[in-house]
């Protein structure tokens, strides 16, 4: 009887021992999972300028410069494409600040109409030559359409009449008889704008098919993506 409680002593140590091992082989509870990455779609590209989807623009050549309307062609029509363009301008540059413009090209006609009269006259022959007597007329008419509407592009409109303001400036100063030599560099002024509108859609198409590879053709959205959850490692026997 006088043993009976270190027996009962040991037993109770013996049972403690007995549970701490056991709670040292259990599996511990997972770690809670990272937080999702949250991946975010940039926005769709679009066209600069506010053009529309899908435009054709005049392609790039061999050499790398943009063909135009105003590419190849003889210095007799690259004067009368600036007259167009001048046209364009008159027409539809109607802002407050390029009201000099219209003024400007009713002076135009008036100081070159012996040079603009003698490279209209020159055109006819060369489209005569080129098409024939039946035809010449509708192949002039036809490209000369294509002129209009290439400086009448709407993107462009306030960078075109930026260009069309200094060039109309410009010309008030180019006497009688110097038509032919300013309107090389005239034509370029008043060109570029185009060019840069176009070199910047194709960026434009070269940035959305970039997006489309990544992200598919749908709106853009923000989406949640599960983060992976580690591996959990467990020590042997246990």
């Amino acid at each position: 009887m006088t043993r009976l409680p270190a027996f009962r002593t040991a037993l109770g140590g013996f049972v403690a021992i007995l549970i701490v091992a056991l709670a040292g082989c259990a599996t511990p509870p997972p770690p809670p999972p990272p937080p999702p990455v949250v991946v975010t779609i940039p926005p769709k590209p679009r066209p600069p300028l506010g053009a529309a989807e899908g435009l054709t623009i005049p392609p790039v050549g061999i050499d790398g410069t943009r063909v135009t309307v105003n590419s190849n062609i003889s210095t007799e029509q690259k004067i009368w494409n600036l007259r167009s363009a001048y046209n364009v301008a008159a027409l539809n540059c109607l802002d407050t600040q390029y009201a000099p413009i219209l003024a400007g090209y009713s002076q135009f006609l008036q100081t070159h109409s012996k040079a603009l009269a003698s490279v209209n006259k020159d055109l006819d022959r060369r489209f005569r030559e080129n098409y024939g007597s039946k035809v010449y007329i509708r192949e002039r008419e036809t490209y000369q359409t294509q002129v209009y509407n290439y400086f009448a592009l709407p993107p462009v409109k306030s960078a075109f009449c930026n260009a069309a303001l200094q060039v109309s400036n410009e010309l008030l100063t180019v006497p009688a008889g110097q038509l032919e030599t300013y309107a090389l560099n005239g034509l370029d002024k008043v060109d570029t704008p185009f060019r840069e509108f176009f070199n910047s859609y194709d960026q434009y198409r070269s940035d959305l098919r970039a997006w489309e590879s990544l992200y598919g053709a749908g709106p853009p959205v923000t989406v949640s993506v599960p983060a992976p959850t580690p591996a959990i490692s467990l020590r042997d026997g246990t």
